[in-house]
């Protein structure tokens, strides 16, 4: 077998989504199966602010969605901050809503006082050139952000013919590959403690699945809404505080679970119907990292303020804590920020200064600890891996290339000019980063 792709998780995510993957294609967060895998043997592996760049495009306003991609389209989002809204201010939150006089304000919240547009925005993929350009959303916003945030962090998805774009409590949006707006639809007011919304929309067959975890966890849920109406298909409430991950569609028998982290309980879910199938005792955490998948496991980690990593046997049932489910567990190495990766036989943990610690997927047994970045950095973009290498960005926008394996050695660096904060789309031959002001398209000359 590839180390690059497990065939049968791609047979199953391909009919997941509803839709011919076809090859190249990026089309939401972390790729195909939602992990940072590209099995693309063409992509560029060197380049700089001025080698490599087949175009370079300015993006207005702030965003830290990835990038997606299918077929010649390129697909992201951005927010753009107007001026103060009178009466414009953030809701009040509660670390324990059992305790209503003891309201919480993070230091680093801000924008809930402001106007903001929320666009989505379609390039070509060989020119670069704007298709076209739609205002999703404009006016006040329930919520605030963290400071070094954004509102446009959540990835879109596509399954090639409609693109859905998520803002939290702002809505979600459908487009054709033309720009009409098909639907939106108001999910509710998702309170997210005023760092700002960041879990991205998965596709399960026609069903677009949101993870929308809040303050306290009184109003924390799970749904599904059908891709051509925008209509609830399913909600289920879910028992857990405000989460900024993403959820993993993974194999379990003949079909796939719906896992979705959290700080008390991780949980498996049906994603045809929201029906819980498992869970576990949750990661502790502010969970932000999204669930890898492979070897017959789901690992989910989460980095503060408790560093923990808990490798689970999909297919259960009920209560799974401390039982023969719960593969290994590890307790070193994770961020706050960036996703680990799994690729081939590892598991590669990320800390935010870039120091890696390398597991054996199927066991947890280390293979090396504190992998360091040539130069000190700090590091938002999770990896991706491909042609036998990790590329990390850090928000210098500089990508260290790694050689997989298990013996940690830096091969290069790549440099652009501009700070980065998204995850890179490697597509069609080409890799995608979107930096602070543009989107640069790194292909080989």
């Amino acid at each position: 077998m590839s180390p690059l792709r497990h065939p049968v998780l791609v047979a199953l995510t391909v009919c997941a989504i509803g839709s011919t993957v076809s090859a190249g294609n990026w089309p939401q967060f972390r790729g195909p199966q939602g992990q940072g895998v590209s099995d693309e043997t063409a992509l560029p592996s060197t380049w700089s602010a001025s080698s490599n760049v087949a175009w370079k495009t300015p993006i207005a306003g702030l965003g830290h969605s990835s990038p997606i991609v299918w077929g010649n389209h390129v697909f992201l989002t951005t927010a753009i901050e107007g001026e103060p809204l009178p009466g414009a201010k953030a809701p009040v939150h509660l670390l324990d809503p059992a305790k209503p006089a003891e309201p919480f304000v993070h230091p680093d919240s801000l924008g809930a006082d402001r106007k903001h547009t929320y666009k989505v925005i379609a390039l070509a993929l060989d020119t670069g050139a704007v298709r076209w350009e739609r205002v999703a959303y404009e006016g006040a916003v329930y919520d605030g952000r963290h400071k070094r945030s954004s509102y446009a962090s959540p990835t879109p998805v596509t399954d090639g013919s409609r693109v859905y774009a998520y803002f939290g409590s702002e809505g979600l949006f459908a487009y054709d590959f033309a720009g009409t707006l098909l639907w939106k639809v108001d999910v509710g007011d998702i309170k997210t403690l005023g760092m700002g919304t960041a879990s991205s929309p998965v596709l399960y067959k026609n069903l677009v699945i949101l993870q929308c975890d809040e303050d306290g966890g009184e109003a924390s849920f799970i749904t599904a809404l059908d891709g051509k109406t925008g209509k609830t298909v399913w909600k289920t409430k879910r028992p857990t505080s405000v989460t900024w991950t993403t959820p993993a569609l993974v194999p379990a028998g003949s079909g796939l679970e719906l896992v979705a982290a959290g700080n008390e309980f991780i949980i498996g879910y049906d994603p045809a119907t929201g029906t819980e199938l498992w869970r576990t005792k949750g990661l502790e955490s502010n969970t932000v990292a999204v669930p890898l998948v492979g070897h017959g496991l789901v690992i989910a980690s989460a980095g503060y303020p408790t560093k923990k990593v808990i490798a689970i046997r999909p297919g259960g049932k009920g209560d799974i804590t401390g039982t023969d489910r719960i593969a290994w567990t590890y307790d070193k190495g994770t961020s706050y920020v960036p996703s680990p990766i799994l690729y081939g036989d590892y598991v590669y943990l990320i800390s935010d200064a870039g120091l890696l610690t390398c597991l054996d997927a199927k066991t947890g047994a280390v293979k090396y600890e504190g992998g360091r970045p040539p130069v000190p950095a700090k590091f938002v973009a999770s990896p991706v891996a491909f042609g036998g290498n990790l590329y990390i960005t850090s928000t210098d926008g500089d990508t260290f290339v790694v050689k997989a394996g298990p013996t940690h050695e830096v091969l290069r660096t790549n440099e652009l000019d501009e700070p980065v904060f998204a995850s890179m789309a490697p597509a069609q031959g080409r890799l995608l980063i979107r930096a602070q002001g543009h989107v640069y398209c790194i292909k080989s000359a």
